[in-house]
Formats: structure tokens, sequence, C-alpha cells
């Protein structure tokens, strides 16, 4: 197992690990985080992944359902860390073919509708909802992550190659950064395509920031996080509100949710109180997750979980993996989501789902 993350600009590879935890179960996601006190406790370091359902399993509210074959937790532990992936090489030696949708447009118009039914019922206030692009998958793993990374850099990409699986995450969101006893959160609501030129380049990225339907989203997410990290912490702030980002064919919005934690807090109840992230699921958490469940045609597995690594000293940095890849055996997939809210269209979410998968899916039949 290698796990390699870049988060703000800080590399950190971690190799040849003394352990794998890994849980397939739900009813046994409680020993799987046991198993990370011991081995913090023993000075490791502790770097993976946890899928989108961990997040069901850890709350007792919702009823238990198997993940499968895909693991609800994954972890290395490892004694050290390097700083760097190594072994790329520079030809392009990749091919993306029989690129495909998981659901037709059609299917996709009548769950937004179920949504907005939802919404108008006052069940939720807004829920994300998601879909998967398939392929296949020939070449190097790591020379498409570098592509990718080179054309579209982004502050929270991690590799990971776990036996047949391999991931690559193209994350333009933080999860949870906790240092000591200061946690801070970065949720990503609201997008919008770059202009064609430089004066409409500006023009868009200020439209993004003063839009009333992408402001109502993301504060939304950002009042679900402060609530979550009040579970576990104190002198919660929201200091940073409808910050946009610039991307290769896109700007996003964020806002930064902070907080005090005891620095030796529990990894569980780190994630019991905060994951999956607010940004992933929708308001309220649990109703939205419920609804996500009923909706959604298969497993997220990674897109939506957590990717990151934790010291032996109890600090944590991880993102949420969107833009995210997960090849197996020769077969790709990427999830694909936007936050439906009430004014939202099935044509606009549907054009900007589509706008978020063009870094990967511009690939497909190249060489």
């Amino acid at each position: 197992m290698i796990v390699h993350t870049a988060f703000e600009n800080t590399v950190r590879t971690f190799r040849r690990p003394a352990h794998i935890i890994t849980c397939l179960d739900p009813l046994q996601i409680g020993q799987a985080f046991e198993q990370m006190e011991d081995w913090l406790a023993q000075g490791y370091y502790l770097a993976g992944y946890l899928s989108y359902e961990a997040g069901q399993a850890l709350e007792s509210s919702l009823p238990v359902v198997f993940s499968g074959t895909f693991p609800l937790v994954r972890m290395g532990c490892f004694r050290g860390i390097s700083d760097t992936l190594g072994g790329v090489l520079q030809k392009r030696d990749f091919l993306i073919s029989c690129m495909s949708l998981n659901i037709d447009q059609d299917s996709y118009v009548k769950n937004i509708a179920a949504i907005r039914d939802h919404i108008a019922r006052g069940d939720v206030y807004q829920i994300t909802y998601c879909w998967k692009h398939k392929f296949d998958f020939k070449g190097d793993p790591r020379v498409l992550y570098k592509h990718l990374l080179q054309a579209q850099p982004v502050p929270y990409s991690a590799y990971i190659e776990d036996g047949d699986r391999t991931i690559l995450s193209l994350s333009p969101e933080m999860f949870i950064k906790k240092e000591f006893d200061y946690m801070i959160t970065k949720p990503m609501k609201g997008t919008w395509p770059r202009g064609t030129g430089l004066l409409s380049d500006v023009c868009a990225g200020w439209n993004l920031h003063h839009d009333p339907k992408n402001r109502a989203e993301n504060v939304m997410i950002a009042d679900l996080l402060r609530n979550d990290l009040g579970r576990v912490g104190k002198k919660i702030r929201a200091p940073r509100l409808f910050e946009v980002n610039r991307y290769a064919t896109l700007f996003q919005m964020t806002s930064t949710v902070t907080g005090e934690v005891d620095p030796k807090i529990s990894v569980k109840d780190v994630f019991s109180a905060l994951f999956p992230s607010g940004s992933v699921t929708g308001a309220p958490k649990i109703r939205s997750m419920e609804i996500i469940r009923r909706i959604e045609k298969e497993q997220r597995h990674i897109y939506t979980g957590a990717i990151g690594y934790i010291t032996p000293e109890r600090n944590m940095f991880f993102n949420v993996p969107i833009r995210t890849i997960l090849l197996d055996k020769g077969k790709g997939e990427m999830g694909v989501g936007g936050g439906i809210v009430w004014d939202s269209t099935a044509e606009g979410e549907w054009m900007e789902g589509h706008l978020k998968a063009r870094f990967l899916t511009s690939l497909a039949g190249d060489l």
C-alpha cells in the first residue's frame, strides 16, 4: 500500500505499512477505530481512506447496510514518511475509453423532481445528489495522475495504490485539518464556469461570489459544519465566507469554519461528529443521507469519503475526495454531484455536473 498526499503544497508519501486496518462490516467499524488508537499509541502514522458509506456505519440512527467488497475503512500503519511518489514516467501512456454514465438524463430529471418534493415538504433544505462516470482504463495510473494534476492543479490531491485498486484524487476541497487543539474545515459549495477572456473571467468570478443561489447553498453547509464541529469543539467561528477559488475549467466557492478541540480527542469522536462532510450530504445531514441512500443507484465508495493521514501526535489532515477516480482491474469510475436546493433546475444541475467532470471526460479516447 502506498498513500501519497499533496495538501497545501506539502507532500507526504507513506510506504510499506507494518499493518493495514480494514473494515468491510459496518457492525465492526468501532473495532477499526479502536485499532487506530492502538497503533497511534505505539507511535505509528495512519494513512489511507474512508468510504462515504463509513459515515452511514458511524451513524446509529441509520439502518445498517453492508458495503460489499469496497472497504469502509482502509488505513495503513506506517513508521515514517517520505516526500516523493517517484516512479513516474514522462510518456503519456494511458487510454480512457468506453466512457458512459450510470444514469440517463430522464432518470436524473425524475430524481431531481423527487428531491425538490422533499424540499417542498420541509424534509430537507438541500441534498447533494451524485451520479457516476464509468470507463475502461489502460496504462500507468501514475502518469494519468500527474497529467491531470499538471493540467488542473488543486490544493488537496492524493494518490493511493492499494492492491488491485488505485485512487487518484484531484480534490479542491479540504475536509478537516487538526493541529493539536485547533481544527479547521472548508466546505465547498457553489460552481461557475470560467470566462472565455480576461474580462468575462473576472465577471464570472464576481457572478459566483454574488449569486444568491450559490451563496444560499454555501451558507447552509457552513452552518451545518459549525453545528457538527460544535459537537466536539468550542469557540466555533466562521472567519471567512463565500471565498471564490479559480481552477482550470471553473470557479468554486468555499467557506471556512474553525474551532478548538481536545488535543487528545479520539479519532472516532472526530469522524462521528463530522463525517461525511455536510458539503457532500446536504442539510439536515441525517435526513439527507437517508434520501441519498434511496435515490442514488450505487454506493459512492471512495467518492465523497475522506483521504488523508493522522500523525502520532494525533494531528490529522483529510480531503473530501471529489474529482476522484477509482481504478480497479482495468475499470474506472468517478462520481460527480451537486447541491440541489428548491430553485435548482434539472437542466442546470446536469450541465454543472458535466462541467465538473470535463477534466477527465475530455481525455476519453486519448493515448
